[in-house]
């Protein structure tokens, strides 16, 4: 693994670096090997941080809460600032530090497995770009905690098959939340489209009302729904409905029928070859279901 900044902790930092035998156990196990924690901490207000690796052993998150920094990447330079992500692929050179005057506030993970580089994929690591701002997020800051905890735990492997599993739960809520970008000029506000989707489930919306809503024309965003969420914004609106359906089949005594006019589908026969290609099985089917 590489080696450790040599920054002199505080007493409010953390820096926790897993054993050898530790790192062993969860390479080994068939529930961490995929993707695992070799190293995690927290450096408030870290000033005189600098750290330099030319071919580092490991990938690295580092997650700036507060304050500013510097990042270089193969030669090139960028500021870091308050609710910056880093992602750092193994075997890439870097370097980064604090601001002098306005020091960063940083959590950072340090991993490995035959996964990590799905991870790092799926959370949007390209060689042009290591760099994400997605904002100060209480929750991933309470999930970074959570990880952080188990450092207490005399080294338990429960406990770090455990810190394995709420590491991936930290890169899936990193990659979540890069999908709802805070809204700019020319920028697809995410969560407010989502929320009038939801509000209006009941409706037969069409690509124009949905574009309306987010003040872009339809080709704008058409293109950066689908860029955010992997889906065309029509099929997404379609996959909230039968989300909806399932829901109501669950809880509710409705007819198929009632479920599809509510959810505005005019042809039941045409609601239900909907649900079945897109769940795998008829309302009807869904509806016998006995799980749980």
């Amino acid at each position: 693994m590489s080696s450790p900044s040599k920054w002199p902790l505080s007493d409010e930092s953390i820096r926790f670096i897993a054993p050898t035998f530790l790192i062993n156990n969860l390479k080994n196990h068939p529930l961490t090997r995929d993707c695992y924690p070799t190293a995690m901490g927290y450096y408030p207000k870290a000033f005189g941080h600098r750290m330099q690796r030319l071919k580092p052993d490991d990938n690295l998150l580092l997650y700036c809460v507060e304050g500013e920094g510097a990042l270089t990447v193969n030669g090139r330079l960028s500021s870091v600032n308050a609710g910056d992500c880093i992602l750092l692929r193994q075997g890439i050179s870097h370097e980064y530090s604090a601001d002098p005057n306005n020091p960063w506030t940083l959590y950072w993970v340090h991993f490995q497995g035959d996964s990590a580089n799905s991870f790092l994929d799926y959370m949007g690591y390209r060689e042009a770009q290591q760099q994400f701002f997605i904002g100060v997020s209480a929750t991933l800051i309470a999930t970074f905690n959570h990880l952080l905890a188990a450092r207490r735990t005399g080294y338990s492997d429960p406990a770090f098959i455990n810190a394995a599993n709420q590491l991936r739960h930290l890169f899936t809520q990193f990659a979540l939340q890069s999908q709802q970008p805070v809204a700019e000029p020319e920028t697809l506000n995410l969560v407010n489209v989502q929320a009038y989707m939801h509000d209006n489930i009941h409706r037969a919306l069409d690509l124009d009302a949905l574009a309306a809503v987010s003040g872009l024309s339809k080709f704008h965003f058409s293109h950066r729904y689908r860029a955010q969420t992997g889906y065309p914004p029509i099929r997404h609106f379609t996959h909230m409905k039968m989300e909806a359906a399932c829901r109501l089949l669950d809880t509710t005594e409705q007819s198929v029928k009632s479920i599809a006019l509510g959810l505005a589908f005019d042809d039941p026969l045409y609601f239900s070859r909907v649900f079945r290609k897109i769940i795998g099985r008829s309302p009807r089917q869904y509806r016998a279901l006995r799980l749980g």
